[in-house]
């Protein structure tokens, strides 16, 4: 994800906040709120690229062996994104294993299948032994208050006899990108049924 220069400037000072609470003014804090919803918006974002591209695994892993050299190139994506291989992918890769690629793709999921399943019975023991393990974290509430902020801002002035009072929000000077602009997607190899018809 990248940050403006704008948007770095409200993010030093909401974690300067965070460490020496102090009151804000209104103008502050909705650069906060603005860049929390820019930064909620690139989370919902990143995941539904996760998403497309593991259904795309998925497909290629169906149309194997054809769809070989797309789908190593996919795994790999889906790998740097944090995915964990499962068991299908463990069984197309040893059917592969004549690729170079393929072989090193193997090798580093399995690796990455041996920690998990370490790291599973490592839970397992402590929990059966009665050690307490550390709870996962909440998941990140919204930003909605501040000190200083709406509740102590000045009150909005009417704007006179039938006309409505203006919104108190701006609109963002610049948009956030998604992490699809600001990392445009490699060009994709073509889709599994369309190469068995050009060949």
């Amino acid at each position: 994800m990248a940050f403006s220069a704008d948007e770095l400037r409200v993010l030093r000072r909401a974690l300067a906040l965070a460490l020496h609470p102090a009151p804000l003014p209104a103008d502050e804090v909705r650069d906060c709120l603005l860049l929390a919803d820019s930064v909620d918006e690139a989370i919902r974002e990143a995941g539904r690229l996760r998403a497309f591209l593991l259904a795309d695994l998925a497909r290629y892993r169906a149309a194997l062996p054809g769809s070989a050299t797309g789908y190593l190139e996919l795994l790999q994506d889906a790998l740097a994104a944090g995915y964990r291989p499962q068991p299908d992918d463990l069984s197309s890769l040893r059917s592969l294993r004549q690729l170079p690629l393929a072989a090193a793709l193997l090798a580093r999921c399995q690796g990455i299948a041996e920690r998990s399943v370490r790291a599973r019975l490592a839970r397992t023991t402590a929990t059966s032994s009665g050690v307490a393990l550390p709870a996962a974290p909440a998941p990140r509430t919204r930003l909605t208050a501040l000190p200083g902020g709406r509740a102590d801002s000045q009150p909005a002035r009417p704007a006179g006899p039938g006309k409505p009072t203006p919104a108190d929000t701006p609109a963002p000077s610049r948009p956030m990108p998604t992490p699809s602009e600001a990392f445009p997607p490699r060009k994709r190899p073509a889709p599994p049924g369309e190469r068995r018809e050009a060949s």
